[in-house]
C-alpha cells in the first residue's frame, strides 16, 4: 500500500509539472515589434563583434540602440535558415550580416528583382560570390517585396528596402512578428517565387533575356 501511494504521488507530481510546462508553452508571448526609420546614426561594430575588448575607434556614437541595430539583431538571430526576398539590396552592413550568417552555416536563399541585381552598389553579386544561393525574379513586373523569414518562424517585413538611403534617410517601417498566421503565407509566397524562378526553367532565354546566372 505504501508503494502504491508513493507511485501515485509521483504520478501526480509529474502530471503537475507537465501541466505547468504545457501552460508556459501555450501562454508564451509571441514576439511582435514595429520599427520605424530613418534610423539614428550609430556604430554597429559591437553587434558584429560583441567580444571586442574596447569600443570601435570610429567617430559615430557607441552603445546606442537604434532602429537599424534592432533590425540587425533580428537578422543575426537566425540559427538555421534565412529566406530573403527584397527589391533592392545595397546596404553593406546588411550584406555583412547575411555573410556572417553564411559563415555560421545558416542556410540562406535570396530572391531579388532582375533589374536591380547589377545596379551600382548592389550587394547581390557579393552574396553570390560568397556561395549564397541567389535567384532573380524574371516576371514582367517588379518583384517589389521586402521581407525576410528567420528560421521559418519569424517574419521581418515592411516598406524598407535594404539600402543605405532607406535606413538613414527615408520614413520607413518594419514589422517583426512570430504570429504563425502571418508568417506562413510569406513562407508559401517565398517558396512559390523561388520555384518559379528556378534557373533550370527555360522561359528567361525564351524572353530574350540573359540566363539566371545567379541562381543555383
Amino acid at each position: 500500500m505504501w508503494k502504491i501511494k508513493v507511485v501515485g504521488l509521483g504520478v501526480v507530481v509529474l502530471s503537475v509539472r507537465l501541466l505547468v510546462l504545457i501552460h508556459r508553452l501555450w501562454t508564451k508571448k509571441v514576439r511582435n515589434e514595429v520599427i520605424f526609420f530613418p534610423s539614428e546614426l550609430a556604430c554597429v561594430e559591437h553587434i558584429f563583434n560583441p567580444d571586442l575588448p574596447q569600443p570601435c575607434l570610429c567617430p559615430l556614437p557607441h552603445g546606442v540602440e537604434t532602429s537599424f541595430s534592432r533590425l540587425l539583431r533580428y537578422i543575426l538571430s537566425a540559427s538555421s535558415s534565412l529566406d530573403l526576398c527584397v527589391f533592392a539590396f545595397s546596404n553593406m552592413d546588411l550584406c555583412r550580416a547575411v555573410l556572417a550568417l553564411h559563415k555560421r552555416k545558416v542556410t540562406i536563399r535570396v530572391l531579388t528583382d532582375k533589374d536591380y541585381t547589377a545596379i551600382t552598389g548592389s550587394q547581390i553579386g557579393v552574396l553570390y560570390k560568397a556561395g549564397i544561393r541567389v535567384r532573380n525574379d524574371y516576371g514582367s513586373v517588379y518583384m517589389h517585396h521586402k521581407f525576410a523569414i528567420v528560421d521559418g518562424l519569424q517574419l521581418i517585413t515592411g516598406s524598407l528596402n535594404w539600402t543605405l538611403t532607406a535606413v538613414q534617410c527615408n520614413m520607413e517601417n518594419v514589422l517583426v512578428t512570430e504570429e504563425p498566421d502571418l508568417v506562413k503565407p510569406f513562407i508559401r509566397e517565398f517558396q512559390r517565387l523561388w520555384e518559379c524562378n528556378d534557373p533550370l526553367h527555360s522561359y528567361p532565354s525564351a524572353l530574350g533575356e540573359p540566363p539566371n546566372m545567379t541562381g543555383h
